[in-house]
Formats: structure tokens, sequence, C-alpha cells
């Protein structure tokens, strides 16, 4: 069968490869029958090369590697590509999946996370701020906006706001002020992202001390759920791309 190599980008806070691990864990008790493994393009162990490698070695011919990623920025249209050509497995048909992003499974997550906090549809007092990384590459963050747009339409707060931790505007004190404009009297963040680590971390001290904030999407079911389907996708769609 086709080995399921995940990769995330990797963190130097080990929550976040803890958290990835524990993910990875809830896809295989969905699929107990499938060879998963965990990988890390930078930052962490093991590096995704040398997970490809030890899937050859274990007599593997083919594997599908799944970004754990939640939008196709930098890391999925040039670092994903790269880090499978340097591994140089000829006789390894590698297949890479599409990314996480979008997909309604990641939004019903992050509301999810959102509860878990106390945090209810319907509160008028309450502003939202949804917020992710960031990215030199705009549409990444237009599928932020996009989604902060939808939730401000249907979800009764006094408004929600997309934000980014780097790279891109607005800026989570930015966002903030526009919710207490538009009459906010609480805040409450929801995120974006996959793990915890240092951008997760920092939109948490740029919120403010009052400010309520959802941990990040983790080992959700339905993230779990998402994997699976971009690994059975991969192998039955046209591939994206292949070591030769």
């Amino acid at each position: 069968m086709t080995a399921l190599v995940a990769v995330a980008h990797g963190s130097r806070d080990p929550r976040s490869a803890a958290t990835v691990h524990a993910l990875l864990d809830v896809v295989r008790a969905l699929r107990p029958e499938l060879d998963v493994r965990g990988s890390f393009l930078d930052l962490s162990v093991p590096l995704l090369g040398d997970v490809l490698r030890s899937v050859r070695a274990d007599g593997h011919r083919s594997a599908v590697v799944v970004p754990l990623l939640l939008g196709r920025a930098f890391h999925a249209r040039v670092d994903v590509p790269g880090a499978v050509a340097d591994a140089r497995l000829p006789d390894l048909d590698v297949t890479i999946a599409d990314v996480l992003g979008p997909d309604p499974r990641l939004e019903s997550a992050a509301l999810r996370r959102l509860a878990s906090v106390g945090v209810r549809s319907g509160d008028r007092s309450l502003g939202v701020v949804l917020a992710g990384a960031g990215s030199s590459h705009g549409p990444a963050n237009a599928l932020v906006s996009s989604i902060a747009a939808r939730w401000a339409a249907g979800a009764g707060w006094a408004g929600v706001e997309a934000a980014f931790a780097a790279s891109a505007a607005p800026d989570v004190p930015t966002a903030v002020g526009r919710l207490r404009a538009r009459g906010a009297e609480r805040i409450a963040v929801a995120s974006w992202f996959l793990a915890p680590g240092f951008l997760p971390d920092r939109v948490t001290r740029l919120a403010g001390p009052d400010a309520v904030v959802a941990p990040p999407l983790g080992a959700d079911p339905e993230v779990a759920e998402l994997v699976l389907h971009r690994y059975t996708s991969a192998l039955c769609d046209v591939p994206v791309a292949r070591t030769a």
C-alpha cells in the first residue's frame, strides 16, 4: 500500500511537533491499515527527505506526501517539491497531495476551538479576530480574509476581522482596533494555525491580556479526515509532482 508521509513546517517549539504527532495518531486510528509517517521541512526532525528514504528502505514503492499546510504559500509551492526532489529517490514514486486549505473542515475545527474557550455565535458584544501566519503570497492571505468575511455575515458577532502575525496586513492590534470601533466590548481570537509555536504565541501577546484566544486546530478529527481525503485524492487524481 502507498505510504502517507505528512510534512509540516517544523518549529523549535516542541509543542508544535507534539501536536503534529497527535494529529497523525488520529489519522492512524481512522485508517489503521495505512502506513502513516510524520516529517518536517525544517527545525524539527525527522526531515522529509529522511522519512522518504526510510519509506523506500522499508519496501514501499510509492508514497503520497501530504503537506500539513493551510494554504498554498511559499512552503507549499517551493519547499515541499524541493525537499522531494532533493531526496533523490528515482525508484520511489512520490506524489505530492494538495495542501489542507481551503476546506470547510478547517473552518469547523476553528469554530470548535473557539467554542472550547466559551465563544458562541450571536453575541453582539463580541468581536472575533481570525488570526493566521501571513504570507508574501497574496492568495494565501485572501483565503483567511474570505473566511473572516463569511463568518462576519453569519455568526451574529459585532464583527470578524482577519489579521496576520507577520508578512501581511492588518496585524492583530489593527484588527482589534477595527472591532472596537464597531462596538465590540470583548475580543476573541480564532486560530488559523495548525499547531502552537512562535507565531501563535505572538498573536496571543498582540491581542492583549483581555482577549480570549482559541487554541490552534491541532488533533481535530475533521482535520485528520481531511489529511486522509488529500491522500486519497492524490492517489486518484493527476499527480501534482513526482520524482523522476
